[in-house]
């Protein structure tokens, strides 16, 4: 599944944007520029969007083999592989979920736990609680003839499915991702954090400053954004940095959270307006049942980025 991105104000009508012209201008690579942020001396490094971006979402997503396409089909939801097939498509962008190991590694993982069987149980650990190594120790493994310990999936209504994709590889840093792939592929960050917890501001910093040292480190002249369901780490990583654009993302209302941030567009719009941030990723859905938003987002001077099954 790709996404499309776009200003909203280079799309008058939307409704009028023809079926494949993502695909026909997906081509036109970001424009890099140099920007001036507001309230600072130096020249940053910054981007622009296109008319129409297009961006990959981790290719199968969620580790089902979704697509009808045998190229997105080889692409693995976590495996550095992922980045690598998805170089060769089409894309401008290339989605994939960050967390922080307990060892201080961001690495590349969509879920909040890992599931593996051990002697016929299930045994279910949180990603951030582990560290690189032991992080490393699941599923397909560098050395040949190695094995490493199984993978299971859990859905949101607790079924459990077997981890299956037409081909893996060992699970991935963010640093391996900056290094091996092309740097003309842009990388929308998602700064990964669990619904369930409530995150003090130290422990959201501590966290973006060591994914940053990373980015900083790494990605020379690759675009790159941040995006986040959690409304304070996007805050957050606005003020720590001002060279990369932060995105909102929400279901904009599709799951309702105690966060009320988190259900409409038009609250994600006081949040991206408030706190400087670039734009607002949101299900497709949303969009669809508040078109008005559309008009209330392009005069705010916000980009849109949309995804769902319905695109």
């Amino acid at each position: 599944m790709a996404l499309k991105a776009s200003r909203v104000s280079d799309v008058p009508k939307l409704d009028q944007v023809q079926e494949n012209a993502a695909l026909a201008l997906c081509s036109s690579r970001l424009i890099t520029q140099c920007v001036n942020i507001e309230g600072s001396d130096d020249t940053k490094r910054g981007f622009k969007f296109g008319k129409f971006v297009v961006m990959g979402h981790r290719g199968s997503g969620m580790n089902t083999l979704q697509s009808c396409d045998r190229r997105m089909k080889s692409i693995k939801e976590n495996s550095i592989l992922s980045f690598i097939s998805a170089s060769k498509l089409p894309l401008d962008f290339i989605e994939f979920d960050v967390q922080v190991t307990k060892d201080d590694c961001p690495v590349i993982f969509h879920d909040n736990f890992i599931l593996t069987e051990h002697k016929g149980e299930l045994i279910e650990k949180r990603v951030t609680d582990l560290t690189l190594d032991e992080f490393r120790s699941y599923g397909p493994q560098d050395e040949v003839g190695s094995e490493g310990k199984s993978l299971f999936k859990k859905t949101k209504d607790g079924r459990i499915f077997e981890w299956k994709v037409e081909e893996d590889a060992p699970f991935c840093t963010l640093q391996e991702v900056f290094q091996r792939v092309d740097d003309t592929m842009g990388f929308n960050v998602e700064l990964k954090f669990d619904d369930n917890i409530i995150y003090k501001e130290e422990e959201l910093k501590h966290i973006l400053q060591v994914i940053l040292q990373v980015v900083f480190e790494h990605a020379k002249e690759r675009p790159v954004m941040f995006s986040s369901f959690q409304p304070d780490a996007a805050l957050l990583m606005r003020k720590l940095q001002s060279t990369y654009p932060v995105f909102f993302l929400t279901n904009g209302g599709s799951e309702i959270y105690t966060d009320v941030r988190r259900n409409s567009l038009d609250e994600a719009i006081k949040v991206c307006t408030e706190g400087g941030l670039q734009g607002i990723v949101s299900e497709v859905k949303a969009v669809f049942r508040n078109p008005g938003a559309v008009t209330r987002i392009k005069d705010s001077k916000l980009s849109l980025i949309t995804y769902g099954q319905l695109k």
